[in-house]
């Protein structure tokens, strides 16, 4: 057992169909498989238990309370006070919550959200079996109006795509591992993101060695936007990185509080990596046309992932480039509005919507939001684990977008679907930290930790 964050590498996640064959497998080599996650429960609940009160352990019918009968009965072997049942002891010491596991799928029953909720009140800390219950494994969003918010998750077997995704880092606390010594037997339904080393640089290298960027966007009013990309792409380590302002005075300076930058044009730079649509406002759609057919490589950001939604001829010329040349970086209304459906429902589950985005179009698409999700067609999606609530400032899309440029820029070998996985956890990194984050100060944390 092991504290699961920050990973050091990328990891498999399983879906509930996926995990409930591993299960079957694994059960006909290890009928021991229930004793071992109690015995694993228990020893995390001995850690984290606070006070001298009672253990609760609220117990369901199926495997997962199975789970927490074990752990119940390791706990009182060790001369630990420990009360079964759906209702609540007198100020416990620790909620070991084994009411709902990995077979949820519909809402709550009046009597478990009564549970839920007076686990909730207890004011003790929770310990989550395998995930939260009421909390959906494959989506990462509550089954029903309840779901348990845990200050600790054990996560048992297989790790599952909802501990990282929707609203699963909400509800799940500090997240823990067992894999119980079993190996799974077969290929993962996606991969929950690690650490990518930054790219290598020569001792031999130059500016011209290392790429160059194309940043398009900026209208009047919007510069900022654009402005942030560039200097994300430029402190990635690109060699050269130029803007084009659109609406700006040919006489403009790139960014007066950052002299490398420079003023150019798709013309003049026909093999850069295109950051399109930052602060682009309703312009870019005129652009569109020309940048789609021009560029070899773009990430396409904002104002231009709008443009694309309205325009069905823009739709197709994004279909015809060749596979792995794009990257979308859509949040969840931009990626619903290009799907043509509500943000709710795109929410209700990221990982299907960033697939078929991705098929759809036939791009590399990072839908953004809490557990970010990277897919591409004919690629295994990805998860990622790092980032948290100081992202969720002014400009951390624009960075995001210009950071990508930045890497793909030194990279051009590298595919879409490889640069959004190494950027998107860079990225996310960078952001973990307390309160809110300037845009400005992620830059100098993303340059610091490469």
């Amino acid at each position: 057992m092991h504290a699961l964050l920050p990973t050091t590498a990328a990891l498999p996640l399983f879906d509930v169909a996926a995990s409930r064959r591993i299960e079957t497998h694994a059960l006909v080599h290890s009928p021991d498989l229930m004793e071992r996650a109690g015995l694993a429960v228990a020893k995390l609940a001995l850690a984290i238990r606070r006070g001298g009160g009672p253990v609760w352990v609220a117990c369901g019918p199926g495997n997962n309370g199975g789970d927490g009968h074990v752990a119940a009965r390791h706990l009182a072997a060790l001369g630990l006070p420990v009360h079964v049942g759906h209702d609540a002891p007198q100020r416990p010491a620790l909620v070991i919550d084994a009411l709902l596991g990995l077979g949820l799928n519909r809402a709550p029953s009046t009597e478990l959200l009564a549970t839920i909720a007076a686990m909730q009140a207890c004011g003790a800390p929770i310990l989550a079996v395998d995930l939260p219950s009421g909390l959906l494994a494959d989506t990462g969003q509550p089954a029903g109006e309840l779901a348990v918010r845990a200050d600790h998750t054990l996560a048992l077997l297989t790790l599952k795509p909802g501990l990282f995704t929707g609203e699963g880092r909400a509800h799940c606390g500090r997240l823990w591992f067992d894999d119980l010594g079993i190996t799974p037997d077969e290929a993962p339904t996606a991969d929950l993101l690690g650490r990518t080393p930054p790219p290598h640089r020569s001792p031999t290298a130059h500016k011209g060695s290392h790429g160059q960027v194309l940043v398009v966007g900026g209208a009047p009013g919007m510069q900022g936007a654009a402005r942030l990309a560039a200097r994300a792409a430029l402190a990635c380590g690109a060699g050269r990185v130029y803007m084009d302002l659109l609406g700006a005075a040919a006489e403009d300076v790139a960014d007066p509080g950052q002299p490398e930058l420079m003023r150019g044009h798709l013309a003049e730079l026909p093999q850069a990596v295109g950051v399109i649509g930052c602060g682009a406002g309703a312009t870019i759609a005129a652009a569109l046309p020309e940048l789609l057919r021009g560029l070899p490589r773009l990430v396409i950001d904002a104002d231009a992932l709008n443009a694309i939604a309205a325009d069905a001829d823009l739709q197709d010329l994004l279909r015809a480039r060749p596979a792995g040349s794009t990257a979308l970086t859509p949040h969840p209304l931009e990626a619903a509005r290009l799907l043509g459906r509500d943000t709710a429902g795109l929410q209700a589950d990221r990982l299907a919507a960033a697939r078929e985005l991705a098929g759809h179009l036939g791009c590399t698409v990072v839908l953004k939001g809490s557990g970010s999700i990277i897919a591409s067609p004919g690629e295994r999606p990805a998860v990622c684990a790092s980032g948290g609530p100081a992202l969720a400032t002014a400009g951390s899309g624009d960075v995001l977008a210009g950071w990508l440029g930045g890497l793909w820029a030194q990279q051009p070998g590298a595919s879409a679907h490889a640069i959004a996985c190494a950027g998107v956890d860079a990225h996310g990194r960078a952001g973990e930290v307390d309160g809110a984050l300037r845009a400005g100060d992620l830059i100098d944390r993303l340059a610091t930790q490469r």
